[in-house]
């Protein structure tokens, strides 16, 4: 079962793919159960009320699907927490010793893109990178929880996602601070599904990117130094998570960070995927300046 929105951006339908045997699958309207994919519809349990719809038939084939944009597979969070250095791996080509506890931070919920969407360059950016994560998407409030197992319940279900970063930005110098470089416009593309987590095995999931074609990350969740459960009870003591909100849980090596490659440029194709979650294709394109009076 996989869930998806779909539709131009701001005007996106829920929708469900259910696959089938042969490998093409039916798409169907989620429209009688709700009007969005959003926090209100996880935390009332929607997932199960598609998984019952649908073994009861009762939901309409959505014609002419495949011909629709696919947006975030949730509507826009209240919070997307990022968690950084979450492989050893990454750390060490980071220049960083792996964290004793996770490293928290923010971006903004107007980061949110589609999987497909095309991706903007800042005007002036010249260290743009791409790193696949693993999403997890919240399912209902989460605040003080009293330990990872007890935070497992908590999670609705997972996303692929690419948490696009300017590194100028982000790290020491002139004026360098995680916050500037994760807070750009359409840096957070999610998708295309939302798989439920009793689905898919969060905590070993192969997760790889490609940039014009050519392999550069290749790892699995299984070498997360802090898995989803205690990411979620971690920072339920600090963000009162709720339904519908995204922890982004890090990137393995193989960004262009780690100096083994150029950073991205105009017209450089991103693709990012998490096996059972998705595929995205993100094309590079420079964002233009603003215009002066």
């Amino acid at each position: 079962m996989k869930i998806m929105r779909l539709g131009n951006s701001g005007s996106e339908q829920p929708a469900v793919f259910v696959p089938s045997p042969d490998g093409a699958g039916r798409y169907f309207s989620l429209l009688p159960l709700t009007a969005d994919v959003d926090g209100g519809f996880l935390a009332d349990g929607g997932l199960d009320k598609v998984r019952e719809a649908l073994a009861a038939g009762d939901l309409p084939v959505l014609e002419g699907a495949d011909a629709l944009r696919v947006g975030p597979p949730v509507a826009r969070p209240g919070s997307v927490v990022g968690i950084g250095m979450n492989y050893a791996a990454h750390a060490a080509e980071s220049g960083a010793a792996p964290p004793t506890i996770p490293v928290v931070f923010l971006k903004p919920s107007n980061t949110v893109a589609g999987p497909f969407d095309p991706a903007p360059l800042p005007p002036h950016s010249g260290k743009y990178d791409w790193e696949v994560e693993l999403g997890i998407v919240i399912g209902r409030e989460a605040c003080y929880l009293g330990s990872p197992e007890e935070a497992a319940a908590f999670i609705a279900g997972y996303v692929t996602a690419n948490d696009l970063s300017e590194r100028e930005y982000q790290l020491p110098g002139a004026a360098g601070q995680w916050t500037k470089g994760k807070s750009l416009p359409g840096s957070t593309p999610l998708g295309p599904w939302l798989v439920p987590a009793e689905d898919i095995d969060g905590g070993n999931l192969p997760l790889r990117s490609w940039v014009n074609g050519e392999p550069r990350q290749d790892s699995s969740t299984s070498e997360l130094i802090f898995d989803a459960a205690t990411l979620v009870h971690h920072c339920s003591q600090y963000i009162r998570l709720e339904p519908g909100d995204v922890i982004l849980t890090g990137t393995p090596e193989g960004v262009a960070l780690s100096g083994r490659f150029p950073y991205l440029q105009p017209g450089d194709v991103v693709e990012v995927e998490v096996e059972g979650l998705g595929r995205q294709r993100q094309e590079l394109f420079r964002a233009p300046a603003a215009a002066t009076a």
